[in-house]
């Protein structure tokens, strides 16, 4: 009922407070006061976000009144869970976007260079499946194989090594990962010569080979890129960043099909001491590594702690969570996975060739598109219209996202994005 508004205020002059009601109550407006009354878990996100998108969690400190523990309970701990896994993944994105900023630009600019075909799609009605690289996959392998000519299948690239040591073939593979360690999942895509088309974002550590395969690609949503991909009449799909390329699958999914989704290899937790299912692009690191001081499977346990230690899995394993209300009730899990209800594939129509679902379209001229591109931002950034969302962007990539920057400061760092591109 408000009772602890007026004393925050009095004892913390600067700060936002951000006040959650359970029940409708009207108190008197303050300054830098923001509330919400509401249960549902979506509008909480949103209102969150509004408020502190530039704050570091270190930074905010969450205030309970128990006596509405005591009053309200289940309802009460929704809404804390809430906060907490908002602030959780929150935390986790800022600290990701800070060190890896720079880079994934630097790839986006990199990679519209190295586009020779776009692939366009249409809507099917064919069941999906999507592989990802956990354990139970080598589980649902010999289920895939059987449905494999009936089926789309779309994979993670960290799985195409598995897939293809039983002789399947993916569709589709999705690359979205910026860190250069994931070009070891896609080099051995390239040496099997496999006429799989790319799903990629454009901000993903790609080969310079991806410049001979058709892709599909996929646009975050945000403002710079979608200035960016307009001017170069590059079409895409919008997918909005997940953190985790299964998520992104998914998603690519639901747009491309309107059949059932079936997931494979979706862990989101460590198998004793396998992480992924086997063969796997890493391995032979750790294969090359191993010594009597460092045996192979010291080496897998040190790494399985590491992985079920650092709480990403929990994180995404709650994202899915959460998204299971809001996807369609057509989504199924084959192997071992907690989340999502178990199915079996069963074709819901003869599967035609992928090349009817997908059109190659030829782009000319990419060779300059990372100049192009690069100037196209600098001429929205003196833009009144468009200036301010780019800045917003921009700063949390390229910056710590604390401070505003000037848009001098923004050129500079864009021009030796654009000089690094072109030199890799």
């Amino acid at each position: 009922m408000g009772y602890l508004i007026p004393a925050l205020r009095k004892s913390f002059t600067e700060s936002k407070i951000l006040v959650l009601h359970i029940e409708n109550f009207k108190e008197e407006p303050l300054q830098n006061v923001y509330t919400l009354t509401s249960l549902d878990t979506e509008e909480i996100y949103k209102f969150l976000e509004t408020h502190i998108q530039k704050i570091n969690a270190e930074r905010i400190k969450i205030i309970e009144w128990r006596p509405s523990l005591n009053y309200f309970k289940d309802t009460y701990v929704k809404i804390l869970s809430a906060v907490t896994a908002f602030l959780k993944r929150s935390d986790a994105e800022k600290r990701t976007t800070a060190v890896f900023g720079k880079r994934w630009i630097k790839n986006f600019f990199k990679n519209i260079g190295n586009i020779n075909h776009t692939l366009l799609y249409r809507q099917m009605k064919n069941p999906v499946i999507i592989t990802g690289s956990g354990p139970s996959l080598e589980q649902a392998l010999p289920v895939i194989q059987k449905a494999q000519d009936s089926c789309l299948i779309i994979a993670a690239s960290s799985s195409v090594l598995a897939l293809s040591s039983v002789g399947i073939t993916a569709d589709i593979v999705i690359a979205t990962d910026g860190g250069s360690w994931a070009l070891k999942h896609i080099y051995p895509f390239y040496r099997s010569k496999n006429e799989s088309a790319f799903a990629v974002n454009l901000c993903a550590a790609l080969p310079s080979q991806c410049a001979n395969t058709a892709q599909l690609i996929l646009n975050d949503g945000s403002f710079w890129q979608n200035i960016v991909l307009h001017e170069l009449a590059l079409p895409s799909v919008i997918i909005p960043q997940r953190g985790t390329v299964t998520a992104t699958a998914v998603e690519l999914a639901l747009a491309l099909s309107s059949g059932n989704i079936y997931l494979a290899g979706l862990d989101f937790s460590v198998n004793d001491i396998r992480t992924h299912a086997r063969p796997y692009a890493f391995d032979n690191l750790f294969y090359g590594k191993a010594s009597r001081f460092i045996p192979f499977y010291s080496e897998s346990y040190s790494r399985s702690r590491l992985l079920h230690g650092g709480g990403s899995m929990d994180i995404y394993a709650s994202w899915f969570k959460e998204q299971l209300s809001k996807w369609p009730k057509r989504i199924f899990s084959i192997g071992g996975n907690k989340i999502f209800e178990h199915g079996e594939p069963s074709a819901q129509g003869e599967l035609k060739k992928t090349d009817e679902f997908f059109k190659a379209s030829k782009v000319e001229n990419s060779n300059n598109f990372c100049k192009r591109g690069i100037q196209t931002l600098l001429n929205a950034l003196k833009q009144s219209e468009y200036s301010q969302n780019i800045k917003k962007e921009l700063n949390s990539m390229l910056f710590s996202g604390e401070n505003e920057v000037t848009e001098r400061e923004l050129e500079t760092v864009l021009k030796e994005i654009c000089i690094k591109a072109l030199n890799e």
